[in-house]
Order: structure tokens, then sequence, then C-alpha cells
């Protein structure tokens, strides 16, 4: 009898502790924060970021391909796929060494899976399942236009609903950002996105054939040499689509209005082969003036839109740029102004997280872990997900902008 009662107690006392060990395991796994691998390969970077929901970069790492394709004067998709396929191991393995962890501290994966070049984003989507798969993880799909619209959240208080602009080689997006998973579009790009435009300029420009410029992007290349110039009026370019009424963009004409500056410099001057032309900067400041002119106009038609509508709390009204193209100072000094005369908060997302990088993935990854919105923990769901080459940014507002038949005057942008 004293031997069965010694034996329940002690089952009894083991219990308890196994309990109290499990509860104090549980507690600390909801109490910390949660750690979220992300992968991007969507064009031409392979990238890899560890964060975690409290906004902690812990690991990161980055392939470009930059001057690889520099060489052929454009992104080669079957060449960027191979490079990706090549180096995604090497890429996540640094960035968990980075974070001194191993793929078992990790506790979910997320990847790009949409818009991009559709064999970029099939290489990263199919690593981000074998991750999931082997170390039986959660799998996050990513939409790559709503990562670059909420990476500033991890750096910075930046409260939904907002206004969104999203300016890149690949896009031109004006929106609204609701929560982690809804989105509005209210005007987007009619042709090329701005990056592809002053990316081709300054490839037309024989940019690169200029040493101080030979390892930049085009539009890296072209601000720079803007900042030189000595008449940034020298050109003339027309205004864009200053009668229509909408948010929506184009940046075709800019490009054809440059061809024709181009080839009368070159006839004029017996310009050839590899030489650039004389008055190189002024054209590049004319190039820039027209193009943020026009970004910023159909922003400012989109805060009037949110405005007159009442969408946002009036002393909550801010705008988050993002992408390629907001690296560029210029844009980022004109916004501000913008911003100043009608009443929003200019928020810029940081350089180093504007252009495509693991880290905006694994952040958006880990926002749609905190709302558990888009989380797959479904094995067979997991493995169905496949890869979009082009995505809408949420519901389309469009129409609805064109309807308001908003009339605004642009913000003076002289003396920026």
């Amino acid at each position: 009898m004293a031997n069965h009662a010694y034996s329940l107690a002690r089952k009894t006392f083991v219990s308890h502790v196994c309990n109290r060990a499990l509860n104090v395991m549980q507690s600390y796994a909801e109490s910390r924060p949660a750690i979220i691998l992300g992968i991007e390969t969507s064009c031409d970077d392979t990238g890899c970021g560890i964060v975690n929901t409290a906004g902690e970069i812990l690991g990161e790492a980055i392939h470009s391909q930059h001057l690889t394709h520099l060489k052929y004067g454009g992104i080669i998709p079957k060449i960027a796929s191979d490079i990706h396929r090549q180096n995604i191991t090497d890429v996540c393995e640094t960035a968990l060494r980075a974070a001194n962890l191993r793929l078992k501290d990790i506790d979910a994966v997320a990847a790009t899976i949409k818009p991009g070049l559709f064999l970029s984003l099939a290489v990263g989507n199919a690593f981000g399942q074998y991750l999931s798969r082997v170390g039986d993880k959660p799998y996050i799909p990513i939409d790559h236009m709503e990562a670059h619209a909420l990476t500033v959240r991890m750096v910075e208080a930046v409260d939904f609903p907002y206004l969104v602009l999203l300016v890149s080689g690949g896009h031109s997006i004006l929106g609204i950002v609701e929560n982690v998973d809804r989105f509005y579009t209210l005007g987007t790009t009619l042709d090329n996105p701005p990056g592809e435009v002053l990316d081709k300029i300054a490839r037309r420009l024989k940019l690169v054939n200029m040493p101080e410029f030979s390892q930049m992007s085009g539009g890296q290349a072209l601000e720079a040499a803007a900042s030189k110039a000595t008449d940034p009026t020298k050109f003339v370019f027309q205004n864009i689509m200053t009668q229509q009424r909408d948010c929506q963009f184009s940046f075709a004409g800019v490009y054809n209005q440059c061809l024709r500056h181009i080839n009368k410099q070159e006839t004029q001057f017996g310009v050839d082969g590899s030489a650039v032309i004389p008055d190189v900067y002024d054209l590049c400041a004319a190039v820039q003036t027209v193009v943020i002119k026009h970004i910023c106009h159909k922003t400012q038609t989109a805060m009037e839109f949110v405005s007159n509508l009442d969408l946002f709390p009036k002393e909550k009204q801010t705008l988050v740029v993002s992408g390629g193209v907001a690296c560029n100072n210029f844009l980022a000094k004109a916004l501000e102004v913008v911003c100043s005369e009608k009443g929003f908060r200019f928020v810029r997302t940081p350089p180093q997280l504007c252009n495509d990088n693991g880290v905006m993935i694994a952040w958006n990854g880990a926002e749609r872990w905190m709302a558990n919105a888009g989380v797959l923990r479904d094995r067979d769901a997991i493995e169905a997900v496949t890869v979009q080459k082009k995505a809408a940014f949420g519901e389309d507002w469009v129409g609805r902008v064109q309807d308001a038949n908003i009339k605004c005057k642009l913000v003076s942008l002289k003396g920026i």
C-alpha cells in the first residue's frame, strides 16, 4: 500500500512538473517574437532576409546580378533564373549564419510568388517550398508589391490606412494600404514604368561609357549626371497627361521626346560610336524633372481623392514611397514639398530597403504571421502554390478616381 501510494505520488509529481514545463515552453513560444525567413527572386537579385515580429533584422544576404546584365543592356530572364538557381542555397545559408540560426529555429518561410519574371519567381518559390518541407515549417506566399508597400512599418510607426506610391523598374502604382491583407489601386502605368524608361534613356545616352557612371544602374547614373547640369532648362519636354483627371501614369512619351533630343545633338555635333553628346548632363536634368513632375502631379491627385472622400483621419494622412526609383533624392524632395502643402506626412522607405531584398519579404511574412493572414500550414496547399508573372495590387479603384473627376493645380516645385 505504501509503495502504491509512493508510486502514485511520484507519478502525480512528475506529471505536474511535465505540465508546468510544457506551460512554460508554450508561454515562451507565444511571448517571444516569431522568426520569419524571406526569399526574394522576382527579378535579378537573389535575396534572403531573416526578421522577427518585433521588427529586428536578424540576418540577411543578397547576390546581385547587376554587373552581369549591364553587359547585355538589360535583364535576360533565362540567365537571371540560372544565376538565382546557382546562388540561392548559398545566399540563404549566409543569412542564417549571419543570424546565428538554423532552419529549426525559424517559425515560417516566406517567398515572393508574384509579380515578376516568371522563371526567376519559380526558383524562389521552389526553394521556399523545399525549406518548408524539410523543416516542416508553415509557408507564406508573398506579393512583391505588397511587401514594398509594408516594409516601412518595420522601421517606422506608420498606422493603417495610408497612401502608398510604388515606383521602380517594373512598376508605378498609387494605392491605399488598408491593412496587411487589403489594398486598393488608384492608378498604375499605362505603358512603361519609370525605372525602365530611365534605364533605357541612360543606355541610349551611353552613360555606361563614362567612367564615373560605369558601375551604376541606369537610374542611378541619370540622377548623378543630372546633378552636374549647368542649365537644366536647356531642353524642353512637354508635361505628361496634365489634362487627365486620374492617377494613371505614362512614361513612354518621355523616352520618345528624349530620343529626338539625342538624335538632334548627335547630328549637330557629329557624335557617333561610344561618344557621348556634349550636353548630356543638362538633358539628364530635363528628363529627371519631367518624370518627377508627372509623378508628383498624379500623387497630388491621389491625395485630393483621399481627402475629398475622408478616407483617412485628417490628423493621420500619410504618404509612403517605396521601390527602386524612390531612392532618387530629387524625387523625395519634390514629394516632401507636395506632402507639406497638402497636409500629408511624408515617409520614405530607407533606401537600403527600397530595392529588392529578402528583408522586405520576411517582414511581409511577419506581418501576415501576426495577422494570421495567408499563412499556409497544410502540406498539399503549400505544394500547390504557383507563381504569377502579373498580379493586381489589391482592388481596382482606378474607375472611382476617374469618376471623381479631380482637377488639381500642381504644387510649385521651384527651388528644390
